[in-house]
């Protein structure tokens, strides 16, 4: 007889003595299988590869973090398709929605816009699988800056919004992180004060995140993070006042390896130039930074940013030298 026949037949009778026992020996053996630490042994090896991800490219071409990361991701497959204890696949799975999702920023950053959306795809199913609601949510949230960041802002506004129901009301990461992706999303909406709202939101959020949650990682939300999406919101709402506050508390808080984001932040530095008026010291500001950076930085999200720039005068002022010349940094 099978199991199930065996129990049918031992509770016949009502709860007896042998119904008990059968019912103590199924549930023992069960936990038995959850309590039995048989995760790979190289799962915590990839738990604590995920987690020296998270800390950015320090100073390496994303391309060469990029192999890394999608190697180590793919030593999760194994894994997954094995079966597992119930607690051990929710660490495969919240290791590989980390993976993933850092993977698809990488892409991101190189402009892989397509491919980093399949990634994205991937962290997200594998963040819910996991149960981590949190890591669910920074998916989402990193995932709308990539529709922010290539021409969908009110896209990435929804998606932003979806990402803060997820994380819920308390201080986390990825709360914060979603209500600072959703005020960009909003400043380059034309809303502005939904975007006000958002900043707001976003600042009451970090003010009472924890230690951990502060830590300066790709996987949580540090205060120099903070001020990098401030600096773009505020950019975009013409708050140049505010922006640079925010660029020159982000600088002081950038490690000198943080390329591309200190990058970015002088890009910023610049549309903030432009919108006070002085369009040539803009441009003579971008190219500056656009020549400083080694050849695998100026392409993906650098390359879109002061591209947006340049968009963004008006054709009157393109024939004058200091425009020209961020034209031609742009097109060789």
């Amino acid at each position: 007889m099978n199991r199930r026949q065996v129990l049918r037949g031992a509770l016949a009778a009502g709860l007896t003595t042998p119904a008990l026992t059968a019912l103590t020996d199924t549930r023992q053996s069960l936990d038995l299988a959850l309590a039995t630490d048989t995760a790979p042994a190289d799962l915590s090896d990839l738990e604590a590869a995920a987690e020296t991800y998270g800390y950015g490219y320090h100073g390496q071409p994303p391309t060469r973090v990029l192999a890394d990361l999608v190697t180590d991701f793919a030593d999760l497959h194994p894994m997954l398709a094995a079966p597992q204890p119930v607690a051990t696949r929710v660490r495969v799975c919240r290791t590989a929605g980390q993976m993933a999702g850092m993977a698809a920023i990488v892409l991101h950053d190189l402009g892989a816009r397509k491919e980093a959306r399949g990634w994205f795809v991937t962290a997200c199913r594998a963040a819910k699988e996991s149960g981590d609601r949190q890591l669910h949510a920074w998916v989402l949230a990193r995932e709308a800056m990539l529709d922010l960041n290539y021409g969908a802002p009110q896209t990435a506004a929804g998606r932003a919004e979806q990402a803060r129901q997820t994380a819920g009301n308390r201080p986390t990461a990825a709360a914060t992180l979603a209500a600072a992706v959703a005020a960009r999303a909003y400043a380059l909406s034309h809303q502005p004060e939904e975007a006000r709202q958002a900043v707001a939101d976003a600042d009451a959020l970090m003010e009472r995140l924890d230690a951990a949650a502060r830590a300066d990682t790709w996987l949580t939300h540090g205060e120099q993070k903070h001020h990098v999406h401030l600096s773009h919101a505020f950019t975009a709402l013409g708050d140049t006042r505010r922006a640079r506050e925010s660029q020159q508390r982000a600088l002081e808080l950038s490690a000198p390896t943080s390329t591309m984001t200190r990058t970015l932040l002088t890009i910023d530095a610049a549309a903030c130039d432009h919108h006070d008026g002085d369009p040539e010291q803009a441009c003579r500001r971008t190219v500056t930074v656009l020549n400083g950076l080694p050849a695998p930085y100026r392409t993906g999200l650098v390359h879109r940013r002061a591209t947006d720039l340049y968009r963004s005068i008006p054709s009157r002022h393109h024939r004058e030298l200091a425009v020209r010349e961020l034209h031609d940094a742009l097109t060789t």
